[in-house]
């Protein structure tokens, strides 16, 4: 294949998974005015940004080995199809469940799309220098591209309606597909590797459930034995699926992978990473916005260091891998993380150029930790569970950024609803969010209205503080253990040299 061709490809796929991974974070700055034009309830509003990663997640095994067996260009564009289609749904969806169901099938079109984008990357690039430098190239558009959905959003929301962050899809799917079929070259199909269908529905009921009894417990008037129910199933579900893969000739999961400590220390930081980036972002968007005033376009340049950052740790990360090793990469990013987190929490009201770096740094910190993850993931399995390696490397990013929404969102809920006091002769509502508090707020008297501001924006505030404590407390966890595993490795072989 000619270079420019080699490149060219890289330019068509790192299009799609850039599409693919912005749609993860890009509502964050239109959520406010999304809530509000289509009267979408606090449990609604998680539900819509969290549908996408939860349903790409559950379906990123199957679709992968799929794509093993009918061929990864005729995956990738029937992906770009359904991507294209749910966007113009989602763009001009009535209600929040007309929104949900669209964020499903964007999610069906991305998970179909997003392991053939790697796929086509390691048969397209067969110089190992090239590959490398490929795959580097696609970690950093990966990790920069979700951590860039809000400065995205908050540009489009400037001039346009909400849907406008969807239907900016469209013709970049258009032009990519167009592209995809004239470039892209078929490969032979691998029967090797069988679609489960049953497994994919296991996991993908075992997430959900998970996701919806954690986002249950958090309401203001929560059910518990729904939650205790739904809990229940999803165990029932994992349990049937990881029987069903330890007795599979051709797992969608091998766990033999895991048995190695830097895979495993891999997919902990992609996990770990993914979550604090996006739970963070989700948090940090809400305050800029509902407690800051900014407008979208505003919100989205405060955020903006820390795609901005994420990008440059992607090249600087790959460059220091081999001179600095995989385990104190992983470490040092993630610790600098959760140092960057505790600093900003500790500024955040202070002048804009005190903790405005601070979330640079965090933003370096992420990116690195996960760029290192996709390479130690790649560079530690066997050359025949290669194309798993990249499945689980790409389910623990959006199973993280799946988690980080419900757990750091639910937490953050759960603070509010606890901690809000609201005053006699106001809806109730005012306790489920700090949304619905300001339009409590505007249906009472202007004395009680400010008084429902000041006890919202306490409560707000109580909350953010716990989301941003977890969220650090979380990455340095992770940078301890896998430190204190790789120390175990390393004494238990000099103990048997």
């Amino acid at each position: 294949m000619p270079a420019r061709n080699r490149w060219l490809v890289l330019t068509i796929v790192s299009s799609a998974l850039f599409l693919i991974v912005i749609d993860m974070t890009v509502l964050y700055t239109a959520l406010p005015r999304l809530t509000h034009d289509l009267g979408a309830t606090a449990n609604q509003k998680l539900w819509i940004v969290n549908a996408y990663p939860l349903v790409v997640a559950g379906l990123l095994p199957g679709l992968g080995g799929l794509g093993d067996r009918i061929g990864h260009k005729r995956m990738f564009l029937s992906g770009l199809a359904v991507f294209g289609v749910a966007s113009l749904a989602a763009a001009f969806a009535p209600a929040p469940a007309a929104l949900i169901a669209a964020r499903v099938f964007l999610a069906v079109g991305a998970a179909m799309m997003m392991p053939a984008t790697l796929s086509l990357i390691r048969l397209t690039f067969t110089d190992e220098n090239e590959r490398a430098l490929a795959i580097g190239i696609w970690a950093a558009v990966a990790s920069g591209g979700a951590a860039l959905g809000p400065v995205a959003g908050g540009f489009l929301l400037e001039w346009f309606w909400w849907g406008s962050v969807f239907l900016i899809n469209v013709p970049i799917v258009l032009l990519a597909f167009l592209a995809g079929a004239v470039v892209l070259v078929n490969r032979r199909p691998s029967h090797a590797h069988p679609f489960d269908l049953i497994g994919s529905v296991q996991i993908m009921l075992g997430l959900v459930g998970l996701v919806y009894a954690i986002k249950e417990v958090s309401k203001r008037d929560p059910s518990w034995l729904a939650a205790a129910l739904v809990l229940a199933i999803s165990a029932i579900s994992m349990r049937a699926f990881l029987r069903r893969q330890y007795a599979s000739a051709s797992p969608l999961i091998d766990f033999a992978l895991f048995r190695n400590i830097r895979f495993t220390s891999g997919v902990v930081t992609a996990l770990v990473a993914s979550a604090a980036l996006i739970g963070v972002e989700f948090a940090f968007s809400q305050r800029l916005q509902l407690v800051m005033g900014l407008s979208p376009l505003q919100a989205g340049l405060m955020i903006l260091p820390i795609p901005a950052a994420s990008f440059l740790a992607g090249p600087l990360t790959g460059l220091a891998l081999p001179r600095l090793g995989s385990t104190r990469v992983l470490t040092w990013s993630l610790a600098l993380t959760g140092i960057a987190l505790l600093l900003y929490l500790l500024t955040r009201n202070a002048a804009i150029w005190i903790w405005l770096p601070l979330l640079a740094v965090m933003g370096f910190g992420v990116g690195a930790a996960m760029t290192a993850a996709s390479s130690v993931l790649m560079l530690s399995a066997p050359e025949n569970r290669a194309g798993m390696a990249a499945s689980i490397e790409e389910v623990s990013f959006e199973l993280g950024g799946a988690l980080g929404i419900a757990v750091l969102g639910s937490v953050m809920t759960a603070i509010y609803t606890r901690t809000m006091i609201v005053p006699a002769g106001v809806a109730a509502t005012a306790a489920d969010s700090l949304d619905e508090a300001i339009v409590a707020a505007g249906a009472v008297s202007g004395a009680t209205g400010a008084q429902v501001i000041d006890l919202a924006m306490s409560a707000f505030d109580r909350a953010f503080v716990g989301v941003i404590t977890l969220a650090a407390m979380l990455v340095m966890a992770a940078a301890l253990v896998i430190w204190r595993k790789a120390n175990e490795l390393r004494q238990n072989l000099d103990a048997t040299s």
